[in-house]
């Protein structure tokens, strides 16, 4: 599977899991059942570093949302940021700036025809102002899927 369709899966198991109370196992089982959306090894490990760190990336997508509450975000659009911080906060540098082209990506398929934009000017403001690529590089979590 390639990396593009492992973190759409990813996008799609999180958003998933927002409505439900569900474990990462359940929504594995239930892709398994339907037998679409499957999970790979990365996008388990991103879901994972996810559900390990939400407090710390919640509080890094809030700290960048100016007159926003989290809670007002379409959920698209928070699940996509929340997929794309996970992956900027553990994978290598080089990862950075796929990881929110993959967001945007991802919202314009899912989201209204706007919400992109919102995706891209958060995502972007976090990187430059909140990620030390030097510490990125040694948290390079996801690089052995």
């Amino acid at each position: 599977m390639s990396r593009k369709k492992a973190r759409e899966n990813a996008f799609l198991a999180m958003f998933e899991m927002s409505f439900k109370n569900a474990t990462l196992e359940e929504i594995i089982e239930n892709a398994i059942e339907k037998e679409e959306n499957q999970l790979d090894d990365y996008g388990k490990k991103i879901i994972g570093l996810f559900e390990e760190h939400q407090t710390e990336i919640d509080m890094l997508i809030a700290s960048k949302l100016k007159g926003w509450q989290p809670e007002r975000i379409p959920r698209v659009s928070y699940t996509a940021l929340r997929l794309a911080v996970t992956e900027m906060l553990y994978s290598g540098k080089d990862m950075v700036s796929i990881a929110i082209n993959e967001a945007v990506d991802l919202t314009k398929k899912y989201g209204d025809e706007t919400d992109y934009q919102f995706v891209n000017g958060v995502l972007g403001s976090i990187a430059r102002e909140s990620i030390d690529t030097a510490d990125i590089t040694e948290k390079d979590e996801l690089s052995e899927c």
